[in-house]
């Protein structure tokens, strides 16, 4: 594995939505091009507007075929976002000054979430969780869950009636109001870009040329979600292509092989991305000389892969049928590392004591754990899955969006009627190793008889078998989660 990227990329989100008439896009379809950098400018967090020709009246009806592919244009950019400068990390600069340290702390500080911002959203972690890391066999899984959660909340601002109502009450929003609000405060505690930790957020719309788009929910996605718009010929390689560069250059390339084969569909009506990508070092790195051979065992059989190693003394938490262990990152954030007990499996764990475990913010008030020497062992990992969301979010409740008999997105577009989605796909990957932790996402739019004794001194937490793992930031919510079955 290279180098590590100490980065987590959260998150490539692609919503394609088609009218009915048109065969559903394949999962393996995408994609866009180069297209300018989002520019970086001073705090207001907000984007350019759309210009005036995006009116509804102003773009075409669809009146004639799609120019053939080879004949279309490049897509024109027509709104770029606008990010928030953050505080430079002064440990970068030999001529820091106290000034420089107080400025960037208290830009931390008024960076983190608000009080009561993350009520409510346990029951989007549990659904996500168990949904889509309770698979069967031995299969690596891996989600985004905040992602998907800032997906949705975009597909909400698309949406109207019943099908706006679905989406509220999975993400348990009181209003579209509320939504908006709660989005809006977890993107600008999420995103942060001062040369220590790199957690940028990114967003785009790809709107077909041929159609004609509600300016009022154009300019709400890029105000709120900080989302560049292009537009261009549905279907053609050039839109394409675009997409998919846009999409490899807001996630560092680490996902150019799930990005490859994205295409659209000419019968596309709009396509919404949005990436995430997460950037930090372990508090304290792994040495390289304690990386050992070691063997893990997974169903498929035992395998042996190198294993990396360190003792500290630090936090180490119990309950029914798991143990569990946090390793500091640099950002204040954690990776954990959730071990059942023998004779139990991931799957196992996403219900009762254990799933409570993950999805709670105050893991480190909990009763069961002690403090004490940890002697740990994990493998080197680099892990990806690649899941079909479509039957997952049909179960947790949303419907009518995939119906085009009941299906509402007036707030995007009059122009066409019986529009559905068509393509949810969601692929994510996670590396470890003695640096840090780097991960990538997109999604096309995650009982003991006996209680655990406890060692008074030090405790070895090998995890040589397998185990789930949550990516925590500053704030406690989980920005990865996955399960290791096996080590290829």
């Amino acid at each position: 594995m290279k180098r590590w990227i100490a980065a987590f990329t959260l998150f490539a989100l692609l919503l394609a939505l088609a009218g009915c008439g048109a065969a559903p896009i394949p999962a393996e379809e995408g994609g866009p091009s180069a297209v300018p950098a989002p520019v970086r400018s001073a705090p207001a967090p907000t984007a350019a507007p759309l210009p005036a020709d995006t009116e509804p009246s102003s773009v075409p009806t669809p009146t004639a075929e799609p120019l053939p592919a080879e004949k279309a244009a490049a897509p024109t950019e027509l709104a770029r976002a606008v990010y928030p400068e953050t505080a430079p990390y002064p440990g970068v600069s030999p001529q820091a000054e106290e000034g420089d340290w107080a400025a960037w702390r208290a830009d931390l500080d008024a960076r983190r979430l608000p009080d009561g911002c993350a009520d409510g959203l346990e029951p989007w972690l549990k659904a996500c969780l168990t949904e889509f890391l309770a698979g069967d066999g031995d299969r690596n899984l891996v989600c985004a869950p905040m992602n998907l959660y800032m997906t949705l909340a975009m597909l909400a601002e698309l949406t109207d009636g019943e099908s706006r109502a679905q989406i509220l009450s999975l993400l348990g929003a009181d209003g579209i109001d509320a939504l908006r609000a709660k989005a809006d405060a977890l993107w600008n505690a999420a995103y942060r870009d001062d040369g220590l930790v790199t957690c940028r957020l990114a967003a785009s719309l790809w709107l077909n040329d041929r159609v004609g788009f509600v300016r009022e929910t154009m300019d709400r996605l890029a105000e709120t979600y900080h989302a560049s718009s292009f537009r261009g010929v549905m279907g053609s390689e050039e839109l394409d292509q675009a997409l998919r560069d846009w999409l490899n250059e807001q996630t560092g390339d680490l996902l150019k092989e799930q990005t490859a084969g994205l295409h659209l569909d000419p019968e596309t009506v709009m396509a919404v991305a949005a990436t995430v990508y997460f950037k930090a070092a372990w508090s304290n790195k792994f040495s390289r000389e304690l990386t050992a051979p070691q063997l893990f065992h997974a169903e498929n059989g035992d395998r042996e892969t190198d294993f990396l190693h360190r003792s500290w003394f630090g936090y180490y938490f119990w309950g029914e049928g798991f143990s569990a262990v946090p390793v500091p990152m640099e950002n204040g954030g954690h990776m954990w590392f959730i071990l059942p007990e023998e004779g139990k499996t991931p799957a196992d764990l996403l219900s009762g004591e254990a799933l409570d475990f993950l999805l709670s913010r105050n893991r480190f008030t909990r009763e069961q754990r002690r403090q004490l020497t940890i002697h740990f062992a994990a493998p080197r990992f680099d892990v990806s899955s690649d899941i079909g969301l479509i039957p997952g979010l049909q179960e947790l409740g949303l419907r009518d969006v995939f119906d085009p008999e009941v299906s509402d997105f007036t707030p995007m577009t009059g122009d066409r009627d019986r529009i559905f989605i068509s393509q949810a796909q969601h692929a994510a990957r996670v590396m470890i190793d003695e640096d840090g932790c780097t991960g990538a996402a997109f999604t096309i739019l995650a009982p003991a008889a006996a209680a655990m004794i406890v060692p008074r001194e030090e405790i070895s937490f090998t995890a040589d078998r397998p185990f789930l793992f949550l990516v925590t930031d500053q704030d406690g919510l989980p920005q990865f989660a996955g399960v290791v079955n096996r080590v290829d």
